[in-house]
């Protein structure tokens, strides 16, 4: 970021390629997550209209690990994203910080217009991190508890077709 020429896009690229990296990555990370949030939401709600269910000829034990399966799947990288995304986005901040330090050294002054411009981009790094991390651990925490409690009621079920056996 140089002169008065602000931008939102300048705020998370710096003009800098570390700065670049870090935002793409969780920019990536953050799209991938709501891809999978949105594909979560959709499953739920072609349970809710066909639920899942045991029915009598399935051989129960195998069937209720089938059957919970795609609850599961992806879960993981919500999970690694509501971790691994605020680190990401302190790396950015960091980044920014020692590039405002950097200016103060370069141009011999401790302005506003000096720091500022690294100070910004720490921020937006900052904020991209948690931009990643919150819907993802939201997310994540959410479907991990349906799933869990789906695992019950159809541990349950299996439960309860053996003791009718």
């Amino acid at each position: 970021m140089q002169g008065n020429n602000f931008s939102l896009l300048s705020l998370f690229t710096g003009g800098d390629v570390m700065t670049l990296i870090i935002s793409l990555l969780l920019v990536v990370g953050s799209v991938l997550s709501w891809a999978i949030i949105i594909e979560k939401f959709r499953l739920w709600h072609r349970t809710r209209r066909n639920p899942v269910k045991i029915k009598a000829g399935d051989n129960p034990d195998l069937i209720v690990d089938r059957l919970i399966r795609p609850f599961d799947k992806n879960l993981w990288f919500l999970s690694m994203l509501s971790y691994v995304a605020p680190f990401v986005g302190l790396f950015g901040t960091i980044w920014g910080v020692m590039d405002a330090f950097a200016s103060i050294g370069v141009n011999q002054s401790v302005s506003i217009g000096v720091i500022a411009p690294g100070l910004a981009t720490a921020l937006g790094t900052t904020a991209l991190g948690l931009i990643a991390a919150v819907p993802a651990a939201v997310a994540y925490q959410y479907f991990t508890k349906r799933a869990d409690d789906l695992y019950d009621n159809l541990n349950d079920a299996r439960k309860e077709m053996k003791t009718k056996k």
